[in-house]
This record gives C-alpha cells, structure tokens and sequence, in this order.
C-alpha cells in the first residue's frame, strides 16, 4: 500500500482555544491514538490534500518533531459552514496487530447486461475490511464482465487471503438492474 509522509509539531496546550488559535494559523489539530499515550499535534491544512481529497487509501509516515509514527487515517471532521478540516484523528499501526480500515472499490469490464441496455447501479464505493497491515491491499478489484441485468455481486462473492471484510455478506456491491423502456428479446423469453 502506498506510504505518504507528513510532519507536525507537538501542541503545548489542549483544549477549545488552543484548537481555535491553531485553526486560525492555518493548521488542522490532530490526535494520534492506538499507542502506550495519546499524543495531540497539529499538521498544516494542505498537507492533507494528498490523503484525504483521493479515491485512494494510504498509511502515513508520521514525523512529530522528531518522533517516527507509522500511521492510519481513521476519522476527518469538517467545519460544518466551511468545510474545512476542523480536526483529524490517527490511528498508530503497530507491527503484529490487526487493523481496519476502508478500501475503495474499483470496477473493471463491462457488463453484459449494460451493453443490452440494464443501468449499473453502484450501491458502496469503499469496503471495510480486517487484517495486518501488510496484507491490506491497495483496492477490491470487481470484474463486471459477466454481470447481466438481474445479476450483483454481494460482499459473499469476495475472497482475499489474509483480510476479513467487515460489511454484512448480503450487501449488494454493484447490480445490473432492468432500465425503463429495456425490453426483453425473444430469446430471453424462450430460456425462460
């Protein structure tokens, strides 16, 4: 999986003004959590464009005055007027410990059952799955090929080694549903 790196420093005071001084100097206050101590710093606002304004997932270097952290983003709030990042929290990825994480979905092919005229119909984008870290992959690869209209595929046709996928195993991932003004043709009608 792709590795990004960012740097921050270490903030002094915690709390609601400390927070609202830290926004004000362009910098997005953040939270490290899942090692031995919480550890609170801030990382300029544009350093974030490359991790969270992307389909893609990544884990993150991180580099706190001097501290090495490797890293999972778990949760971005946003200004609700705004919607600038008003605070970030990390999750630390320790060696030999499993994590979570959403893994985009990426659709190859084309349908059968788009090309007679069916409607794709894409009911998730990311997939929540379990498993260390170095066996999470990039993305879940869903060949559309052989999908005809009626026909889905559920988080149950999945495989991957060494990853448990989260998401209830009735979930329809993507569907090829019947479009307005599709008829069937006679042929269809005789396999019936």
């Amino acid at each position: 999986m792709k590795t990004v790196s960012m740097s921050g420093s270490l903030r002094e005071n915690v709390g609601k003004k400390d927070a609202r001084k830290t926004r004000l100097e362009g910098k997005v206050p953040c939270v490290l959590y899942g090692g031995s101590e919480q550890l609170h710093f801030s990382i300029p606002e544009k350093d974030f464009k490359n991790i969270i304004f992307t389909p893609e997932v990544c884990f993150i270097d991180l580099n706190v005055d001097g501290k090495e952290f490797k890293a999972s983003l778990k949760d971005v709030q946003y200004h609700p007027v705004t919607d600038n990042i008003y605070h970030v929290d990390f999750l630390e990825i320790i060696e030999g410990k499993t994590i979570t994480m959403n893994i985009p979905l990426v659709i190859t092919g084309n349908s059968t059952g788009v090309l007679r005229g069916g409607k794709l119909i894409r009911k998730l984008r990311r997939i929540k799955v379990k498993g260390f870290p170095h066996l999470i992959p990039d993305n879940i690869t869903l060949d559309i090929t052989d999908l005809d209209i009626g026909g889905s595929i559920k988080v149950s046709s999945l495989t991957s080694d060494g990853i448990e996928f989260l998401d209830s195993k009735n979930i329809e991932l993507v569907a090829v549903k019947m479009a307005r003004g599709v008829e069937e043709t006679p042929a269809e009608e005789g396999k019936k």
